[in-house]
């Protein structure tokens, strides 16, 4: 399984043939990480996780499937015939990848704005990317994950806890977007210092075997 970071939280899957894309967003070269698409998987409805003319470009070259809370079908427009609903707790096959579903609701950003549904999803039991949450799965051992390490919603020291409660072999930083250069150094020596893991940040385009 080949896995191409691309901005923010976007990853391309490759394996066995297949393409699997995840939150291919409007902060990502999401057309550049559709290209050839067999199937998608969005964690949530922000526009950051899911450029939906990107995304209706790609249906009109050919068609794939997307896979998502049933909250994504209005953000997706005439995309959504396209989506297959997926809940928390199940299991499914996305472009030859095994997927399993977990979580269910996105992180508080305030009190004053409505929570939306959220998934992570873990890949061929291996690779774990949480959306825009930190759910982890009690039920398996993660070997890599992919950690949300800003948000208007995030506190370092919750996602520093949330690596060391995955404990996953390796992780790598995703949802990266809003920081400029002082910023990334930052937390990239914090993360490196204190998530227990073998930590690292991809640059877009950056690629790795799963």
């Amino acid at each position: 399984m080949r896995i191409t970071k691309y901005a923010h939280s976007c990853l391309r899957v490759e394996h066995d043939g297949g393409v699997l894309v995840v939150d291919p967003g409007g902060f990502s070269e999401a057309a550049v990480a559709l290209d050839g698409a067999d199937a998608v998987l969005i964690t949530h409805e922000h526009h950051d996780h899911v450029d939906t003319e990107a995304i209706n470009r790609q249906l009109a070259r050919g068609p794939f499937t997307i896979h998502g809370p049933a909250s994504v079908a209005g953000p997706l427009g005439d995309a959504a015939e396209a989506l297959r609903p997926v809940a928390p707790g199940d299991s499914f096959t996305a472009a030859g990848v095994p997927v399993r579903a977990y979580g269910g609701r996105h992180a508080v950003i305030h009190p004053d704005i409505p929570l939306v549904d959220n998934l992570g999803y873990l890949l061929d039991d291996v690779v774990y990317h949480p959306g825009d949450a930190l759910f982890v799965p009690d039920d398996i051992q993660v070997d890599t994950l992919f950690a949300p390490i800003h948000a208007p919603w995030s506190k370092f020291s919750e996602v520093v806890d949330f690596i060391r409660a995955v404990s996953p072999r390796r992780v790598f930083a995703l949802h990266d977007a809003l920081l400029n250069n002082h910023g990334l150094a930052v937390l990239d020596r914090q993360y490196t210092a204190l998530s227990g893991s073998e930590y690292r940040r991809l640059e877009p385009g950056g690629r790795i075997d799963g």
